[in-house]
């Protein structure tokens, strides 16, 4: 059975938030796996969780990034429960770490690291980061939902636009650690 263009359209999206989203959870699982003796800080930071948690969360929240992030891309192939599951957890994830963000927001706590996975640019916590977590989990939550299986160019397309929500992801991470950087005053043009 042939799908409608409306179905078709939402299908190719959701496989390229899947996709795209399925390469940055996996890019930051390595990051924080690179930088393990550093990550249990990081979760320590938000000040969310007991002393007795922070270590087995350092530990095990990258291995549960790196399983959405396969989990997601192969969403793409298998469908069904399946993708819903993944796209239901992985968006889960995302919010749980907007929420923390928010928190230690609210608190004052904006100099903490965010912990994205990105240390080579440090990002302090800001409502566009918070944003970002909401914005990337939204196709997420849909995955399930509007899944169709996709062949040909309609699955070239989903390929292309994860790589491109990837790359806006990371491009948005760089910026926003830019701008919070104290070379940050020497980038932008001086106003008289």
């Amino acid at each position: 059975m042939a799908l409608s263009a409306p179905q078709l359209i939402l299908a190719v999206l959701a496989g390229a938030g899947a996709l795209g989203a399925g390469a940055v959870f996996i890019g930051a699982a390595l990051a924080k796996l690179r930088h393990r003796a550093l990550f249990p800080g990081v979760v320590a930071n938000y000040r969310l969780l007991p002393d007795a948690l922070v270590a087995p969360v350092a530990a095990l929240l990258p291995l549960a990034e790196l399983a959405l992030g396969a989990g997601l891309i192969a969403a793409l192939f298998i469908g069904g429960v399946f993708a819903l599951a993944v796209g239901l957890a992985a968006a889960v994830l995302l919010l749980v770490f907007a929420g923390a963000m928010a928190v230690n927001l609210r608190r004052g706590r904006a100099h903490i690291d965010c912990g994205c996975g990105h240390h080579a640019l440090r990002q302090p916590l800001s409502w566009l980061l918070v944003g970002r977590n909401i914005v990337l989990a939204l196709p997420l939550v849909a995955l399930g939902l509007v899944w169709r299986p996709l062949g040909g160019l309609d699955l070239v397309s989903a390929l292309v636009g994860g790589l491109a929500v990837a790359l806006v992801y990371y491009l948005f991470n760089a910026l926003a650690a830019l701008l919070s950087s104290p070379l940050s005053a020497t980038l932008l043009p001086v106003r008289r």
